[in-house]
């Protein structure tokens, strides 16, 4: 039986998938592994690792909307999941509405929602657009009303992923300081970030997951030093499994910083390690994703003419100076390509986190900006 002393309790929690391939047989794979928690009430958990260390994964089986394959969970109290932007939400129905309808999804009483309603709105800032169809909402109102109503509603356990970094820093500060509040009035804060930053700032304790298995779970200060850790130094094994010849492989990508304002300039370095020997002449290039894992940027060498013959422990810089890119968090893949073949293939090498600055002379309309990655410069010729 689960703990009464306990808000959210995981015993050997594992989940799997099987993945097929042409001609071979299907492959198991283990998103997540033996997974043990113990949580009391008001603390904020971080939970951090790469891409694929199985974040998600946990947050949709806490959440219940993942079964997982063996072991059980408990969560003691209402969750108010927020995984991505716009969960639970009717496109076709206005804010006022999916107001209502998420909170009769947390089984609370009308009565209740009414009481936290004009909460909800003043945080989201969408009084004018209550009876406004949410399909029609920017990504940045979507992520204010989301969390206004997971945040503003009588949850228990307050279930967050990367989901903050949508807004601009403004946004943020209001969801950190909300987050703070809940936990100040002892409602349990389970939060996932690529943010190391808003990790260190918001939370108590901090577990690191690595390939499905939790490697670390404790103070915040260690998690994230064993967290770049890994980023920097992979294992040979996962090395070996990246896309590629294998001649040479991109090693200790990091950003200069790991927040930038949209304007400024984006500088990452790298270092190539090599594993077999070559003669041949190679070219790099870099990709830039959004949280949703499109690419917005792609940079080839091959534009600037840049051949090279790359030698062990080689450094290189990358610097990004255009376009602007929209407040949001944002992946570094790093390819290291020769004439026709990939030799390393880097994805989500490194992580950081653009916020807001004005690309246009006096106030821009949300709506005028809301679905492009980026800020163009532009003008039109009438």
């Amino acid at each position: 039986m689960p703990s009464n002393q306990l808000a959210v309790e995981a015993r050997k929690l594992s989940k799997s998938y099987r993945i097929k391939h042409k001609g071979a047989e299907a492959e198991t794979f283990w998103a997540l592994r033996d997974f043990d928690l113990e949580l009391p009430p008001g603390q904020i958990l971080g939970i951090i690792g790469r891409n694929g260390a199985g974040k998600s994964t946990l947050l949709k089986i806490l959440s219940r909307i993942t079964r997982p394959t063996s072991g059980e969970a408990f969560i003691r109290g209402r969750v108010g999941s927020l995984l991505e932007v716009g969960t639970g939400f009717h496109e076709e129905l206005s804010a006022r509405e999916n107001i209502y309808l998420n909170g009769s999804i947390l089984g609370m009483r009308r009565k209740e929602i009414d009481a936290h309603f004009d909460e909800i709105v003043d945080f989201a800032g969408c009084e004018r657009f209550l009876d406004t169809p949410v399909k029609r909402f920017s990504s940045g109102m979507y992520a204010r009303l989301a969390f206004g109503i997971a945040a503003h509603l009588e949850t228990d356990v307050l279930v967050i992923d990367e989901v903050l970094a949508v807004g601009d820093a403004e946004f943020q500060r209001k969801c950190l300081g909300k987050m703070k509040d809940a936990s100040a009035e002892g409602r349990t804060v389970l939060f996932v970030s690529h943010s190391i930053n808003l990790i260190s700032m918001l939370c108590d304790r901090c577990v690191v997951l690595n390939r499905g298995q939790k490697i670390h779970d404790g103070d915040v200060e260690q998690a994230v030093a064993l967290y770049y850790g890994l980023a920097q130094n992979p294992d040979p094994a996962a090395l070996a499994k990246r896309e590629g010849s294998g001649e040479f492989r991109s090693i200790d990508v990091r950003a200069d910083k790991e927040i930038y304002n949209a304007d400024e300039a984006k500088t990452f370095r790298f270092k190539l390690q090599q594993h077999k020997p070559t003669e041949d002449k190679m070219f790099l290039k870099a990709f830039i994703r959004d949280s949703m894992g499109h690419i917005v940027v792609q940079c080839d060498a091959r534009l600037l003419e840049q051949w090279f013959h790359p030698t062990d422990g080689q450094e290189i810089e990358f610097t990004l100076r255009s376009p602007w890119l929209k407040p949001g968090p944002y992946s570094l893949d790093v390819w290291v390509t020769k004439l026709g073949m990939r030799v390393d293939v880097n994805e989500a090498s490194c992580f950081f986190t653009v916020v807001h600055a004005d690309a246009y002379p006096g106030i821009a309309d949300e709506e005028a900006t809301d679905e492009a990655p980026t800020l163009a410069d532009f003008t039109f010729q009438i």
